[in-house]
């Protein structure tokens, strides 16, 4: 059986040395049972969509990215918000991005379906500290 903290990992971000990272940290320190890899928030909510009663294929936790093409992170988070309802499984968002800008961080406070706001790049060590903390 695997020890890992979490079945599933997704990470919503384009950026293509953000996702390597993420997924050096994970297979370094077991961090996930497996690593789902969305490249704009569309994507990643009609995954979302066509698998809502699917706890296998729903994550435990999301880093999603702000600035993607297609669907935007703050789109993503809308979308998603009318979605949760009707998902097998509760799912932990992290804001993950480059921006330090004061206008995202109070509006990534603002949302309560948010569970923080970290700057990339993130270390392995805050990574498991998203994995590890108590959804409660």
């Amino acid at each position: 059986m695997d020890d890992s903290p979490v079945s599933i990992l997704c990470v919503i971000d384009d950026d293509p040395v953000y996702q390597y990272t993420v997924k050096r940290h994970v297979l370094n320190s077991n961090l996930a049972q497996r690593l789902q890899v969305f490249e704009d928030g569309e994507a990643a909510i009609e995954h979302f969509r066509a698998h809502v009663r699917d706890v296998e294929e729903l994550p435990d936790i999301i880093l999603l990215d702000i600035n993607m093409p297609v669907m935007d992170g703050w789109t993503f988070l809308e979308e998603f918000v009318k979605l949760r309802p009707d998902l097998a499984k509760d799912i932990v968002i992290y804001m993950v991005s480059s921006s330090i800008h004061d206008s995202d961080l109070d509006r990534a406070r603002s949302i309560s379906q948010l569970s923080g706001y970290f700057i990339k790049p993130i270390s392995e060590r805050e990574l498991r500290t998203m994995i590890e903390r108590p959804k409660g």
